[in-house]
């Protein structure tokens, strides 16, 4: 008989610890949360101080009665949940149902799951925080209370089966305005004129219209340009100054959630929730062929950049004995963390430095190893020296010979050369917004140097409307307005993408027709519960909860007063009417052009003739190309997490499908439709037919004269 329990939430969690601990500790799992708010009611006594009504979540009396058994047979229970407040709920609900005083040295808690830091946390039990305990109840209670009383009040007034949740509604308002903001953009007309000048040695390099008489100026029409143009036919030209200096770029931090979810998103492609469903995984435990299950991350949750002294010495001492010591600052190098973190756990970062991506391939997933070598990439590089860069800044002046013009055209070129890769050697943060800057080596250039115009190119440009959020973008707007917590983000995204509220176009985050209207209802009645700043106060007293400084009921009680007031006043409102758009579709029972309604599952065709035509059809979104196996119309459909793909009309009969969008190009083989798919500068298209094997590669439109000038620059430089 075990003399210890150990309990933790996952079966995988606990294969992995059990191998740490000896014979006379037995390791089970609570499967989660073992006590809820049910489902069917608010199960919130809002009369009696907002006491919670928690009962058992259906499915789990077998394993409760499992746990109690083990518990009888135990000299102590140990509780190892995760370490932060889901993790500390989790353990003082388990405390209830195995009748263990809270107060009694019970908890362990370890941020990595490896040898050291559980025998340690087993050796230092402790009494179950209630403050993390009562910041958990609290936000679970608010989350009931909005979307119970607002849910019914957008049934009556939109339709049945919507509903609203505190922080979703604000991420939702937030694409909405996004939306509005792209709607409403006016674009502004400018000009930009490149040029190339060549140096009395007949070396050729490319320089940019800057400014008149020394001062920026913005080319805003076409009469302008010219104007410009004009000048530069009979100028003389000369090198007015040259700025040369060595130029440090430091490594990112380490990761945090929000810039892990970022960072997979941008270059991986994952979404937040699949970022963190991979990390788990990774944090939990793998099995490594004859060690067992081993936990390979630290934990995934958290805010903060700091490493542990002993992590950043196995850094140093592999980056010393992998890279040289060229690659090894002379001191480590620490970060700091946001004043607004709660700084509860350490940055994200492998478990064990030395086991290097290559080494753990063989034991990892595809999508474990590509989330993993992100993590180990990125930590190991925040030890390593500054990428080195000599940069060179040219200022050119254009003088009209003619006596009568006293302006002064200026012209700017810069380049830089790597000259030490540094952290670069191992990973380059990557970033959401394309640079088009013209980037070049230069030749050698010296002040007061002459130079003579050999070619000029204006070209006209529109300013462009913000970009929709990605999830990428989104995690980092929520983080930096301070709405939700590292918990939160993804589960928060997928929330509002189930809900029809919104859909993902490509990487694109985009408000759905419903998701408009439930968000104007909710902005012109519910302005707290979608105002950012609210909402980002409302975490902030969240985490005084959690310090202790703010009572949880007091919280409930001040938010939930006016909140009353608020749904009742919404519920005065007029009923709104959701918009009809008419399909092609014909009714196949009275001959009526069917409509495009929404429903719980997404949207279909429906008569409209209901009640007495009661027809209703899935809605098919036509891709408007044919399949390349049997003609049919290619649809757009999506799996159950809502991605997106192409596939046939006449499924099952015909099989096709492709998670690429179409093109509108044709195979020039054998005519089928071509997909693309973008990456980077780069759009690959791909002939959809499995059978034909063609494949085109072009660069985006406006990357690629700049790319081909900077080439030839390049080549003429050296």
């Amino acid at each position: 008989m075990s003399k210890y329990l150990v309990i933790v939430e996952s079966p995988a969690k606990a294969k992995t610890i059990k191998k740490y601990l000896g014979n006379d500790y037995k390791i089970t799992a609570s499967m989660g949360h073992i006590r809820d708010l049910p489902q069917s009611h608010l199960g919130v006594d809002i009369k009696n101080d907002f006491n919670p009504m928690y009962i058992i979540i259906a499915g789990k009396s077998t394993l409760i009665k499992e746990l109690k058994a083990d518990a009888e047979k135990a000299e102590k229970i140990l509780l190892a949940t995760d370490p932060d407040r889901e993790g500390e709920a989790i353990s003082w609900h388990l405390s209830h149902i195995l009748k263990i005083d809270p107060e009694t040295d019970c908890r362990i808690t370890f941020n990595e799951i490896t040898k050291n830091a559980v025998v340690n946390a087993v050796k230092q039990p402790r009494p179950i925080d209630m403050n993390l305990v009562d910041a958990q109840q609290a936000r679970r209670i608010l989350d009931r209370i909005v979307g119970y009383e607002i849910s019914p009040v957008l049934w009556k007034k939109i339709r049945k089966g919507l509903s609203a949740g505190r922080v979703q509604s604000v991420a939702t308002r937030i694409i909405c305005d996004r939306e509005a903001e792209i709607e409403n953009f006016i674009p502004k007309e400018y000009w930009s004129i490149d040029t190339q000048f060549k140096k009395e040695d007949g070396l050729i390099f490319a320089a940019r219209f800057h400014g008149k008489n020394g001062k920026k100026f913005e080319i805003k029409n076409k009469d302008e340009s010219d104007e410009i143009l004009a000048l530069l036919k009979d100028s003389a030209f000369i090198v007015s100054n040259v700025k040369k200096r060595e130029k440090k770029r430091n490594p990112a931090p380490p990761f945090i959630t929000s810039t892990l979810q970022q960072e997979a998103s941008r270059k991986l492609g994952y979404s937040a929730q699949k970022t963190m469903m991979i990390a788990q995984q990774l944090y939990e435990g793998v099995e490594i062929g004859s060690e067992g299950s081993v936990g390979l991350i630290t934990y995934m949750r958290t805010d903060s950049v700091r490493l542990s002294d002993n992590a950043v010495k196995e850094a140093r001492d592999y980056i010393l004995e992998n890279f040289g010591k060229e690659y090894l600052p002379s001191k480590p190098r620490y970060f700091k963390t946001k004043s607004a973190a709660q700084d509860a756990h350490e940055a994200i970062r492998p478990s064990y430095a030395e086991r290097d991506p290559d080494s753990l391939k063989d034991w990892l997933s595809a999508d474990q190893y590509k989330l993993y070598k992100l993590i180990w990439d990125r930590f190991m590089a925040c030890q390593m020296e500054p990428a080195v860069f000599d940069t060179i800044s040219v200022e050119i002046e254009g003088t009209p010979k003619t006596i009568d013009s006293k302006t002064v055209i200026n012209f700017r070129a810069s380049g830089s050369k790597l000259v030490f890769k540094g952290f670069m050697a191992l990973y380059v943060e990557g970033k959401d917004d394309e640079e088009d800057e013209l980037s070049q080596i230069l030749p050698n250039i010296e002040k007061d140097e002459s130079l003579v115009l050999i070619n000029t190119e204006a070209n006209q440009h529109f300013t462009e409307p913000p970009a929709r959020y990605t999830e990428a973008t989104l995690v980092k707007a929520l983080e930096e307005k301070g709405i939700g917590r590292p918990s939160t983000y993804a589960p928060t995204i997928s929330t509002i993408i189930n809900r029809g509220y919104v859909e993902r176009n490509k990487k694109q985050l985009v408000p759905t027709e419903l998701g408009r209207i439930v968000n104007q209802l909710m902005v012109a009645n519910f302005t707290d519960i979608v105002n950012v700043n609210f909402t980002a106060e409302m975490e902030d007293k969240l985490d005084k909860v959690e310090e202790g400084a703010i009572q949880w009921k007091t919280l409930l009680r001040e938010f939930y007063e006016p909140f009353k007031e608020t749904v009742k006043k919404a519920e005065t409102i007029s009923k709104i009417e959701m918009p009809v758009e008419e399909s092609d579709e014909v009714c196949d029972k009275c001959g009526k052009k069917m409509v495009i309604k929404i429903g719980r599952f997404g949207k279909f065709l429906a008569c409209p003739g209901f009640p007495e035509c009661k027809n209703t059809k899935p809605f098919l979104e036509e891709a408007g190309v044919k399949c390349p196996k049997c003609s049919g119309r290619v649809i757009y459909r999506k799996t159950k997490r809502g991605r997106k793909y192409l596939g046939c009309e006449n499924y099952p009969k015909c099989d096709f499908m492709t998670w690429d969008m179409p093109s509108d190009k044709t195979c020039p083989k054998c005519s089928s439709f071509l997909t693309q798919k973008s990456k980077g500068n780069t759009i690959t298209y791909k002939c959809s037919n499995t059978e034909c094997d063609y494949l085109e590669e072009q660069q985006k439109e406006g990357k690629r004269k700049a790319a081909s000038k900077n080439k030839e620059v390049e080549q003429e430089a050296q």
